[in-house]
């Protein structure tokens, strides 16, 4: 959501200056990028998981204002709605038993978080919409307290003219409108963060691309929105309407929307910033009292911080982050496509995954992406966002087949090879890519679950919708919390 920000209005003389002074910054990270000052020896990986809160009645909880502080763990914190929260894990290095790490810590983490959110009458679930949602939970009322939201919203807003409409045509049908970015709190995420070197980036950011569609495919978790069946991960689309800046006739216009998949493969991680600072007007105007060629000048390393506040505001699925850390600059790969849960232990066996077949692709001999169209990619996405595990996708070599065939044939060997590149114990290699090979053969993933669970209800208990989905979401969050994967979830 961008860096925190006070509550302000915005003349035009800020957006002018704000323009010239992110332009300086690009040019300044171009000169950095020439002389190679950035931080790759020992490349750290991270990730963040974005949660909702539930009552005992598995109805969203408006709380996190009084969770926050009564967890009082700073690697916990607040999301654009109350019913939010958001977790973020020290980085640290998958060689040997990183993995294992990656999910003690967050269980351990979750659990006693959960145990202070209980005490409150709430309980954190990660899924990717939370079932139980309804539109009179995302109103402005339910925006967090923390003014950049608000801000956000308000420029959103200023720029569209217009409230949002959001159409969803899946197994169900949904259209509605909505006069704040709230509709943007139902979708959460895991997002997973990968450091890697200027010279490297565009190969792991093409490979990334070339396989978000698997992902979403594999951990689909959203197939329900204010009631409705619609697509096996809703998220997508939602997400993509919830944050449009464009009025319906500038979009027949060609214009760019803000979250994004992209349109090429690319050369270098200076594409995806100078195509940020070409297409898309700032939402934050904002400028930093810090000249950042000055600073390079000066043989310091420069925040940047134009260039970083509007990269914030551009959601691409696959998002390139600058940072500085110890002084230190660095680049990331942020994986946006995943959404929250079912569980820790899938989380991290997601994570395995694309560490491992990312790192296989971008070392390849033979770039994927020299065979395979940027358009094939990119339709890959949009067919498992809307099928799921029963997606069907195009793979050079193989044409077009299940995405559960491809994964068995082909990429999970390579994501196997992958995890070996990265020094990963052989012990949790097997047993994190395991659950994806069992994924694959049961057919069964977080949404495949929760549409199954909400008809075995309607069907056999005779519930009406509302009860049968506070009744599946009660179920969920048991076995969530129990750890077990998701492909022995039995139904109720």
């Amino acid at each position: 959501m961008g860096e925190d920000v006070g509550v302000r209005t915005f003349t035009r003389e800020d957006r002018a200056r704000y323009r010239e002074k992110v332009r300086r910054c690009l040019d300044v990270f171009a000169e950095m990028l020439r002389e190679s000052r950035f931080d790759f020896e020992r490349p750290t990986t991270g990730l963040e998981i974005e949660l909702n809160l539930v009552d005992d009645a598995g109805m969203p909880s408006m709380r996190n204002a009084d969770v926050l502080p009564a967890v009082a763990d700073p690697s916990f914190q607040t999301e654009l709605g109350q019913f939010n929260v958001e977790i973020n894990v020290a980085p640290r290095r998958l060689a040997g038993t990183g993995t294992a790490e990656f999910e003690e810590h967050v269980r351990a983490s979750l659990n006693a978080a959960e145990e202070k959110a209980r005490a409150l009458g709430a309980h954190m679930v990660m899924i990717g919409i939370l079932p139980t949602l309804r539109p009179e939970h995302l109103t402005a009322g339910t925006l967090s307290a923390n003014p950049r939201y608000r801000l956000l919203n308000e420029q959103i807003f200023a720029a569209r003219g217009e409230d949002l409409r959001i159409a969803i045509n899946g197994v169900e049908r949904l259209v509605t409108t909505a006069d704040t970015i709230t509709p943007e709190a139902a979708c959460t995420s895991t997002q997973f963060h990968l450091q890697v070197s200027p010279a490297q980036f565009a190969d792991y950011w093409n490979a990334a691309q070339a396989i978000a569609g698997i992902q979403v495919a594999l951990g689909a978790n959203a197939p329900l929105l204010f009631g409705r069946e619609l697509w096996r991960e809703t998220r997508i689309p939602l997400f993509e309407q919830a944050t449009d800046t464009r009025a319906e006739e500038i979009k027949a216009q060609g214009v760019r929307p803000r979250v994004w998949f992209g349109e090429r493969w690319i050369t270098s991680v200076f594409d995806l910033f100078e195509e940020n600072v070409r297409y898309y007007p700032a939402l934050l105007p904002i400028c930093d009292p810090e000249d950042p060629a000055e600073t390079l000048a000066a043989g310091d390393v420069p925040k940047l911080a134009e260039l970083r506040l509007h990269n914030g505001t551009i959601y691409r699925w696959n998002r390139p982050v600058y940072d500085v850390l110890r002084g230190r600059p660095h680049l990331r790969v942020e994986n946006r496509v995943l959404p929250a849960g079912p569980t820790v232990l899938d989380t991290v066996a997601n994570g395995a995954f694309y560490f491992g077949l990312v790192r296989a692709l971008a070392e390849a001999d033979r770039p994927l992406w020299s065979q395979m169209s940027f358009s094939a990619a990119e339709e890959n996405f949009q067919s498992c966002a809307r099928h799921g595990i029963d997606a069907r996708v195009f793979w050079p070599g193989l044409g077009y087949l299940p995405a559960t065939e491809l994964v068995l044939r082909r990429l999970l060997p390579l994501a196997h090879h992958g995890l070996d590149r990265w020094g990963v114990a052989p012990a949790e290699r097997d047993r994190l890519l395991g659950i994806i090979e069992q994924r694959c053969l049961t057919g069964r993933n977080g949404a495949t679950w929760q549409v199954a669970t909400l008809h075995r209800f309607e069907s056999e208990d005779h519930l009406d919708r509302p009860e049968a989905l506070r009744r599946m979401v009660g179920h969920y969050v048991e076995l969530m919390h129990a750890n077990r994967p998701v492909h022995e979830w039995p139904l109720p």
